[in-house]
């Protein structure tokens, strides 16, 4: 048994911990924030973090208002240019908080004034001390080099921090995205049953869009680092500008598929990778019979699901897809070839 399956058997309680935890500092940043948002946020981290980064930019964009960018990091480390943050919140997300470029950023912005946020799983990290305020992704010691627990509770802060800001996100809703992550995890017989179908996948394409666009990301970047399939990942509009070209018979292509703002621009895309024979496979919810009907292979999550809240509990499927997917190529996700659990880059 790997550590990368035991670490997604955990999230549950991973996801609880940190809901209790950090439901009173998240209240008192939302005192805070009355009358005083920010007029931009920026979001800076690297790797799996950056994935949870991209989702929050899409949550914070929709449910706040608040125009949001992504860091690029080189413009302060190599470029050294210099940035007004005046008005600025910045949000560092580093699961081990020591990126050294991430960190970088984060004190630049300190320095000029601006709030600065870290989330980070490492209570005594060099982000958490930087930080003005830090909240702790509470999943205990990730172990696999593939970080899987840290990614959801990443996600799961980023939804607190939309809270804080105002959003209409009521915390009743989070409190159950441990249990719907607990019956996501009911799906690993299945999966694991799956997983033989693509032992010898070596490339595929994972689609997504709005909220799940990230996950997309997330799922080919475990696929890459834990089983070496070269895996592109798009929106399901920028496949269509011109990616699908290279789409041909049994081309492995996943999407996650919620009912919702997104699912005719997903419908169209999956039809026309059913229609060009395309190994299409979805991840989706009973909320969305009209996928179900469309695509020969699929994993249903057993619940009807609001799109808001789909990313945590779509990716824990992913998550399993990946370590069992390596198991069956006899490789070891806990150890992938060449890179570290820390990685500091400038």
């Amino acid at each position: 048994m790997s550590k990368m399956l035991e670490e997604i058997r955990e999230q549950p309680a991973a996801l609880q911990r940190t809901l209790e935890a950090e439901r009173a500092p998240v209240e008192q940043l939302r005192a805070r924030l009355e009358g005083k948002r920010p007029r931009l946020i920026m979001l800076a981290a690297r790797g799996t973090s950056d994935n949870a980064a991209q989702f929050g930019r899409y949550l914070l964009e929709i449910t706040t208002g608040i125009p949001v960018t992504l860091a690029a990091p080189s413009i302060f480390t190599l470029y050294k240019a210099p940035f007004q943050f005046d008005g600025v919140m910045v949000i560092a997300i580093s699961q081990s908080g020591e990126s050294t470029d991430t960190n970088l950023v984060l004190e630049r912005a300190r320095e000029q004034g601006a709030l600065t946020i870290g989330i980070t799983n490492e209570e005594s990290s060099t982000l958490a001390r930087l930080a003005e305020t830090t909240f702790l992704v509470r999943a205990r010691k990730e172990q696999s080099i593939a970080a899987t627990k840290t990614y959801t509770g990443q996600l799961l802060m980023l939804y607190l921090i939309a809270y804080a800001l105002g959003a209409q996100i009521k915390l009743d809703d989070l409190a159950r995205l441990p249990e719907l992550s607990s019956r996501a995890l009911d799906l690993e017989p299945e999966i694991a049953a799956r997983a033989d179908r693509y032992r010898f996948m070596e490339r595929a394409v994972v689609v997504g869009r709005g909220l799940n666009y990230a996950n997309a990301f997330e799922f080919a970047l475990k696929m890459m680092e834990t089983c070496y399939i070269v895996a592109e990942r798009f929106s399901a509009a920028d496949l269509l500008h011109g990616p699908i070209a290279m789409i041909e018979p049994s081309f492995p292509s996943f999407l996650f598929t919620p009912a919702g703002v997104t699912w005719p621009g997903m419908k169209e895309t999956l039809e026309k990778l059913v229609h060009l024979e395309a190994e299409t496979l979805i991840i989706t919810d009973q909320n969305n019979q009209d996928a179900l009907a469309l695509s020969k292979r699929t994993v249903c999550l057993p619940m009807k699901l609001e799109e808001l809240y789909t990313p945590i509990p779509y990716i824990i499927p992913a998550q399993i897809f990946a370590a069992r997917i390596a198991s069956e190529k006899g490789l070891n996700p806990d150890r992938p070839r060449t890179i570290s659990k820390v990685t500091r880059t400038m």
